[in-house]
């Protein structure tokens, strides 16, 4: 198998698939038995496979399948369906709202699905072929592979729900300035998410509401959930998103409060020593007539009266409940 083809299985109809190659490949193209074709879209050779091999009814649809970037999203033709999806970055060392996509062309029971990047949702439904335990059929793989998907989705969305939950109990205790990067980025996180997310709801949502023959009532049915799945996870991003900013606004507000409280205190203290360095300043005048300059006691007496009048100054603002 070259390089290009990731690999090729013919469904035996029992949760089991029987690996294709060579000529087999091409004659399960044009039988009737259910069978997935997964390709790498990174290799030079995926385009000419895919003219040379399926009769697509536009070329819009290879380019669609080999695009850098997409959005999830469906498009019906008589031929068959484009559907394109996304999934979690679970990759190493990657950012799991870097989503995944996976472009799927389904024609008849043939599966022909494209990837940049691994797709952790896509070796979970291989897998479950090689042990015997896979989809049937066509429908049965794409409603499979949406379930799982979502299944991958929902670890990464708890974590940042989690994190969000850590940083507003920090806020709460012990606000910092530095926290503000951590609820931008958190915030930033979801927005991606969704950006993502919330076009694959209503690709979900177009599935189960369409009109395709392959899809049958128990197919629709585990598509609601998928939908219900979705649409949850659409509305808490926008909770994350709207959290975010209710405890980045109390954030702002605790620090203001905390530099308001800290220049009350130094104007409280500027006001105790506003009287005292008056004294200080009057007595300091280099002229004649100094009460006290004579007198050996004089400087201890001077200090006496200044303590007096910071404690008469502290009962005072003490009264006026000035703190």
């Amino acid at each position: 198998m070259t390089d290009f083809i990731l690999h090729a299985m013919e469904f035996d109809g029992k949760g089991g698939a029987t690996a294709l190659s060579g000529e087999a490949l091409a004659t399960a193209l044009k039988s009737d038995a259910p069978s997935w074709i997964h390709l790498d879209a990174g290799k030079s050779e995926t385009r000419s496979w895919l003219i040379e091999n399926l009769a697509l009814p536009d070329e819009l649809i290879i380019d669609a399948l080999l695009a850098d970037e997409t959005r999830p999203r469906i498009v019906t033709y008589d031929e068959g369906t484009l559907i394109i999806l996304r999934g979690v970055n679970l990759n190493e060392n990657s950012d799991p709202e870097d989503m995944v996509s996976i472009r799927m062309w389904i024609f008849g029971n043939n599966i022909i699905s494209v990837r940049l990047r691994r797709l952790k949702a896509v070796i979970d439904i291989r897998e479950q072929l090689e042990a015997g335990r896979g989809p049937k059929s066509a429908p049965d793989f794409l409603v499979a592979l949406i379930a799982r998907l979502f299944e991958r989705m929902e670890p990464a969305l708890r974590n940042l729900d989690e994190q969000l939950d850590a940083l507003e109990e920090q806020v709460m205790e012990n606000p910092d300035a530095e926290d503000r990067q951590a609820i931008t980025t958190l915030r930033k996180q979801a927005i991606v998410f969704k950006r993502y997310i919330a076009p694959q709801r209503d690709v979900i949502a177009s599935l189960r509401n369409s009109e395709l023959s392959w899809l049958d009532t128990s197919h629709k049915r585990k598509l609601l959930e998928s939908l219900d799945r979705v649409t949850r996870y659409v509305e808490d991003l926008d909770a994350t998103r709207e959290r975010g900013q209710i405890i980045k606004d109390e954030l702002g507000n605790a620090l203001s409060d905390r530099m308001n409280k800290n220049l009350y205190m130094l104007s409280v203290i500027a006001a105790i020593f506003l009287p005292l360095g008056f004294l200080t300043g009057l007595l300091g005048i280099n002229v004649g007539g100094i009460p006290g300059a004579d007198v050996s006691y004089a400087f201890t007496m001077f200090c006496a009266i200044l303590t007096g009048v910071v404690i008469g100054q502290v009962v005072m603002f003490k009264r006026l409940k000035w703190f």
